[in-house]
């Protein structure tokens, strides 16, 4: 039996814009269902919410996402979780990091680490935090 573990990250009224932008950093496509769409409208302001919403890419990259309704409890949290994006192309990962730093707070540049060829994080502008590395190696 295989398994796969995809991110789901929660937001209140941005899931779209969120997924949007990561699709464009990353590729792929994106499937948004809203709360209208599954005829499950609680709040007429959050009809067009992202109910279920994911991108998907060749690349294997893969994030789901969807709006909280005001009615649940919800908070953009501290530190709750980083996506990490793994890749042993130098470019790839590159290439990804500079999308993903439009409108970002730089954590941590990418760049050389001790245990890594290149390592950064940053936090998105919708508070995600991502840390993108180079895997090294291993040569135990």
């Amino acid at each position: 039996m295989a398994i796969t573990t995809t991110t789901h990250l929660n937001f209140r009224g941005a899931a779209r814009e969120a997924l949007d932008f990561y699709r464009s950093v990353f590729g792929g496509r994106v499937v948004a269902v809203t709360y209208k769409d599954a005829g499950n409208v609680q709040d007429e302001n959050e009809a067009d919410w992202v109910m279920w919403g994911e991108v998907v890419a060749d690349s294997g990259f893969h994030v789901m996402a969807y709006d909280v309704p005001a009615r649940q409890p919800w908070q953009r949290g501290e530190n709750p979780f980083f996506v990490s994006v793994r890749g042993d192309d130098a470019d790839e990962i590159s290439a990804l990091w500079r999308g993903l730093a439009d409108g970002s707070t730089v954590v941590r540049p990418l760049e050389p680490a001790q245990w890594a060829p290149l390592y950064g994080m940053l936090t998105d502008r919708f508070g995600v935090t991502w840390v993108l590395d180079v895997t090294a190696p291993y040569n135990g």
